[in-house]
């Protein structure tokens, strides 16, 4: 009875086949301009990328054309007499072509003291980044893989001397090379180029030859290869785009100093920017002089940078990529 009572009070429990299913909520019906967002989207974002990309390209057009127009302007100015630079502004030559001639490169030519500063300029550059790039390669090789006592000491001199400036270098050498007969002269220039170009020339070249693997340069080894035939049939070629680009730093940097060579270079080794610099004092009657100078000190290492751009843009990418 009890439990008949029991059955009667709580009642059957239910089956879970009879249990009533939950609806199921509707699915939301497919919008009539889903079809066409896709699409949409498509073309704003077409629409976005375009509008970047010609934003880009009028932003570097723009800092082109502000590069660019005092260039033209001082290669127009080279190419008028200095009676026209007188008269009027560059830009009229734009319009009358008859302005333009090569006599003030004619007249520099004929200028002994231009002519003579020019190649005082290329025997100053030149030296200095062959000797730079030489000792700095043979140096940043055994700073990377030559095992010598006290490599990792002699390093970090190294690399403490590029915080040097050369302002606090300037008068002592200026005393010793007085006294050993250098002050004055070409060959003085180029060694203080020199000296103060290797820290930083060791410091870029060691740390791109340190990223040669090892197990080609112990092949090498185990081939019967020496250290030097190592360096230079298989580092050197390795390191042809750091070796360019540091060439060109150090060109650029030698041909346009002025400080160095004020300083010790005299009227029969002064390189052009010192006699350029002389000129300024009487510009308005020497532009004749001075705009064919400037566009020739300019035009120069333009040529060499773009010689070795190539080499330049791989040089200053290396690493970027692992």
């Amino acid at each position: 009875m009890s439990g008949h009572s029991t059955v009667e009070r709580h009642g059957p429990s239910p089956s879970p086949a009879s249990s009533p299913a939950p609806s199921a909520s509707p699915s939301p019906a497919p919008s009539a301009s889903a079809p066409s967002s896709a699409p949409g989207r498509r073309r704003g974002g077409r629409l976005s990328r375009l509008l970047g990309s010609s934003v880009v390209q009028g932003v570097l057009i723009l800092v082109a054309l502000v590069w660019i127009t005092p260039l033209a302007g001082l290669l127009l100015s080279s190419l008028r007499s200095e009676q026209d630079n007188a008269t009027d502004g560059w830009w009229t030559a734009l319009t009358d072509p008859s302005q333009l001639s090569l006599d003030n490169y004619s007249a520099l030519l004929r200028d002994s003291g231009i002519g003579a500063a020019f190649w005082n300029t290329v025997l100053i550059s030149v030296p200095t980044t062959v000797l730079v790039v030489v000792i700095a390669a043979l140096a940043g090789y055994a700073f990377a893989w030559l095992e010598f006592p006290g490599r990792d000491g002699v390093f970090l001199v190294v690399v403490g001397l590029l915080v040097v400036p050369v302002q606090i270098g300037l008068l002592p050498v200026a005393k010793l090379f007085g006294a050993v007969g250098l002050f004055g002269t070409v060959a003085g220039v180029v060694l203080f180029h020199v000296a103060y170009g290797l820290p930083f020339a060791i410091f870029l070249l060691r740390n791109y030859f340190a990223e040669i693997p090892r197990e080609m340069l112990e092949a090498a080894r185990m081939d019967g290869g020496s250290e030097w035939r190592i360096f230079s049939r298989l580092v050197l070629p390795l390191g042809r785009p750091a070796i360019a680009s540091l060439a060109i730093f150090q060109f650029l940097w030698v041909w346009n100093d002025m400080l160095v060579a004020l300083l010790f270079a005299d009227n029969g080794s002064q390189p052009l920017t010192v006699a350029l610099q002389s000129q300024m004092r009487q510009f308005g009657s020497n532009i004749g002089v001075l705009a064919p100078g400037a566009f020739l000190s300019l035009v120069v290492p333009l040529v060499v940078f773009f010689a070795f751009q190539r080499h330049f843009v791989q040089g200053v990418m290396a690493g970027s990529v692992k």
